[in-house]
């Protein structure tokens, strides 16, 4: 019996409208996977379809001007799927980009480009000659597909990997008590795995707890939070956030936005309730992932979504937790549950200026609608002694302004602060009598990766006082205005507590 692809050769039509005109089955591309065998081309950089010898009829789409690493995707179970494809997408362009697309760029797309004429002629034989209808839900289709193809079966030729460098092994999967994401210290042994695949959902975000791992310290525990790469991408785009654009050069005022609103800014406080008891956390730590920026990913990143099986055309932010064990030895787990308690999220509120005691702002709280009034008790210039920084190669900046204030109706430390717009001076190395700036590591948008603030002088109120203070960023030089921002925190979702065993 004849294949789908022989019916279609058949047919002996032109399908160079839809992106799949006939060409010189034998002319590849470095990065042509080896064993190919080409069935049509899309007529632009190079684009190509192809069957594969090992994978069956599953149609690949290769594309040489894609990033590296990158340049092959299969986007077809067999041939007769693909022409399914072609009949509810109208071109093969669409099919080669969906693996750099959401669901919202996908359909734009679709609607940006209708059908022409000689397309439709072309659809109008498939259809009626081959007797195909076409693909429900031609993106879920081809992103199902693409998550769970194994991309290491893929061989190449020799001259594929002069062009790109082997890619970096996973880390061996193990975990530990006395570490992170990244390693380790001490010379315990790994945790055993215990798979959990728990799955709830807690605000906006579907979570799960894939694992948990029994080690000779305590319980090690993996939660895992998925967000919609939609959301994700509607961020991107309002900030134009990129792998070159990682926010480095945005004021402190538009990183503190940017950070509140991240949607993989996902924090947590967790316990678990372990035979009864309530333990609290030793230590945590995080990554996320990002389909936006899927090729600058952290590897470990990547390692997690591998070992879990999570879909990567989902953004995930990834928490590891520590918990000890309370008795002298491992006691017998007759009951687990975790319970989750969001850590408060940032609302930005106004900015405003202030230069001797006596001064007052009234503001509106942006949830409560509460009127409330800052007094500015106190106002002066402070320097931070050199020999606290403990350098003598580097100059340090010692200059910042303080304030003591009071609110009325009061608020919280934990519910309201005030901070400096501006972040501090950098360092500056001492090299032959001049003093230089050194390199620039203010960490990027948490979007993109890790993101730490810039170094701050921290003064806690008196728990005797109504009174609070605020301190500017440090400074070379004494400066006589700041530009104060006001910080809210709120809690926005209950606690949720999640039956493990």
């Amino acid at each position: 019996m004849a294949t789908f692809f022989e019916r279609y050769q058949k047919l002996n039509i032109d399908g160079s409208k839809v992106g799949l005109a006939r060409g010189d089955g034998e002319s590849h591309y470095f990065c042509t996977p080896k064993g190919a065998k080409v069935i049509g081309w899309a007529g632009a950089d190079g684009i190509h379809y192809c069957l594969v010898r090992g994978f069956g009829n599953m149609v690949f789409a290769v594309n040489p001007m894609s990033t590296p690493g990158n340049y092959v995707h299969p986007v077809a179970k067999n041939f007769k799927d693909f022409l399914r494809l072609l009949l509810a997408c109208g071109d093969t362009a669409v099919l080669d980009q969906a693996s750099y697309m959401d669901q919202t760029q996908f359909d734009a797309f679709l609607q940006d480009n209708p059908f022409t004429a000689e397309q439709l002629a072309f659809l109008d034989v498939i259809r009626d000659d081959l007797r195909l209808d076409p693909m429900d839900e031609p993106y879920a289709y081809i992103k199902a597909l693409q998550a769970n193809f194994d991309y290491r079966r893929i061989k190449y030729s020799e001259n594929y990997y002069e062009w790109v460098p082997a890619e970096p092994k996973l880390p061996e999967w193990k975990v530990y008590f006395e570490g992170n994401f990244w390693g380790h210290h001490g010379r315990e042994r790994a945790g055993k795995e215990i798979a959990l695949n728990k799955q709830f959902v807690w605000g906006e975000e579907v979570w799960q707890i894939p694992a948990m791992y029994s080690c000779s310290k305590g319980i090690v525990i993996d939660f895992c939070a998925q967000v919609p790469a939609e959301r994700i991408r509607s961020f991107v785009d309002k900030y134009q956030l990129s792998v070159e654009n990682d926010g480095a050069d945005f004021s402190e005022v538009q990183r503190m936005q940017i950070d509140a609103e991240n949607p993989l800014s996902i924090h947590v406080n967790p316990k678990i309730v372990l035979n009864g008891t309530v333990v609290s956390m030793a230590h945590g730590s995080g990554v996320s992932w990002n389909p936006c920026f899927p090729e600058d990913s952290d590897l470990v990143a990547k390692s997690v979504i591998q070992h879990y099986g999570l879909d990567p055309a989902c953004g995930w932010a990834i928490w590891r937790y520590a918990f000890p064990w309370m008795t002298k030895r491992k006691p017998l787990i007759k009951a687990l549950g975790a319970k989750l308690s969001q850590e408060p999220a940032t609302i930005m509120g106004p900015l405003f200026n202030v230069s001797e005691p006596g001064e007052r702002l009234v503001f509106t709280h942006p949830s409560t609608g509460v009127l409330h009034t800052l007094t500015v008790e106190a106002y002066e210039r402070q320097t931070v002694e050199r020999e606290h920084f403990g350098c003598q190669n580097h100059e340090f900046p010692t200059h910042f302004n303080i304030m003591t204030y009071s609110l009325t109706p009061a608020l919280t430390e934990s519910a309201f602060s005030v901070a400096d717009c501006d972040r501090s001076d950098r360092p500056r190395q001492k090299r032959g009598g001049l003093n230089e700036p050194l390199a620039d590591n203010s960490a990027s948008i948490g979007i993109i990766g890790g993101a730490d603030g810039p170094a701050a002088i921290c003064l806690g109120s008196s728990s005797q006082s109504k009174s609070r203070t605020a301190c500017s960023a440090l400074r070379f030089e004494p400066v006589d205005e700041v530009a104060w921002q006001l910080v809210f925190y709120e809690k926005r979702r209950e606690d949720v507590m999640v039956a493990l065993l």
